[in-house]
């Protein structure tokens, strides 16, 4: 659809700055409700209807969600778009300098060039095992800087507090993991995607509801797709004859769907059948350590997939039926 005004939204904590094109009007708001209001009478002002209105913001994170769904219960065209594509954007722009209100007109500009997908909100049961799954992250990855640091403090009484600090988060993982539990057994469609997730050797509760909240099974088409949204494909560095560089993975894609499938990998290495074949084939190849683990991420990606896309259990035998069954 085509639509007569474009609107850059620049998002921050306390505020956000938008940018209306065509005109390059510019104006500035409170990142609350209030300043939610405030922006659609902004719009009237310029007679702008939502109908006529596609939005662009960063995807950056939790805070232009509540922004983002606003704007859609407004009946407003909405599009959360990657930082990473704005970024690039912006450098394909030659921009200098970076403003609040200069990154806004970049996002309007991308927005009426670009014609992102548009964007509809979770449900509130996957907005809640989103909101839970990135909790238990970021509670995992604090309890493992605190045992870090434990293993190199000296003084007693730093020793003492770290330890009554990594017992304190131990107790909130496991409160959030109940929860997470619970969440998921009370709707037929996550428990049954679980039961499925949890038949691969590597993938264990805490990934399964990352996987569960963060993979859009239903807007992928194939499993390569799959590793692409999570940034696993790797990028090759590689011009002319002389350039010649080590490929290593994009990054560019959601980074809580691949933050929490390192350690899966890690452990699929030593047990998942086919994830050991594959490393096999890679040291056999000279590839690196980083290399491996790289390329085990992805490939648990694919067989995660796989299952939610087959609605079937992980099949161990998966490599050989596939050799038998391909043409000589």
């Amino acid at each position: 659809m085509n639509h007569t005004h474009h609107l850059g939204i620049d998002i921050a904590k306390l505020k956000f700055d938008v940018c209306l094109l065509p005109g390059k009007n510019k104006e500035s708001f409170a990142n609350t409700p209030r300043g939610f209001k405030a922006l659609v009478r902004w719009l009237q002002k310029h007679q702008v209807l939502p109908c006529h209105c596609h939005i662009a913001l960063e995807a950056t994170g939790s805070y232009g969600l509540a922004l983002a769904r606003f704007l859609h219960q407004q009946g407003f065209a909405l599009s959360l778009v990657n930082p990473a594509r704005i970024r690039f954007f912006a450098q394909s722009l030659l921009t200098r300098n970076k403003t609040d209100a200069l990154d806004a007109e970049i996002i309007a500009r991308f927005c009426q060039q670009q014609q992102p997908r548009l964007w509809n909100p979770p449900s509130d049961q996957l907005a809640q095992l989103q909101a839970l799954s990135r909790l238990l992250q970021d509670l995992i990855g604090a309890r493992q800087d605190q045992a870090n640091r434990l293993e190199v403090a000296a003084d007693p009484t730093v020793r003492s507090c770290l330890r009554q600090l990594h017992r304190q988060l131990q107790a909130h993982i496991l409160k959030v993991k109940d929860q997470l539990r619970a969440l998921i057994e009370a709707h037929p469609q996550f428990q049954r995607q679980a039961q499925l997730l949890v038949t691969i050797p590597g993938v264990g509760e805490a990934t399964t509801a990352t996987v569960l909240a963060e993979l859009p099974v239903d807007r992928l088409n194939d499993a390569r797709q799959a590793a692409a949204y999570a940034g696993l494909t790797p990028r090759l560095k590689q011009s002319g004859s002389s350039v010649r560089g080590r490929s290593a993975l994009s990054k560019t894609g959601n980074s809580a769907l691949r933050k929490a499938l390192y350690f899966p990998a890690l452990t699929a290495l030593r047990c998942n059948p086919i994830i050991m074949a594959l490393a096999k084939r890679l040291r056999a190849a000279g590839k690196s350590k980083m290399c491996i683990v790289g390329a085990a991420m992805r490939k648990l990606l694919h067989l995660i997939w796989g299952v939610l896309k087959t609605n079937q259990p992980f099949d161990p035998n998966w490599l050989l039926k596939s050799v038998a069954s391909s043409p000589s």
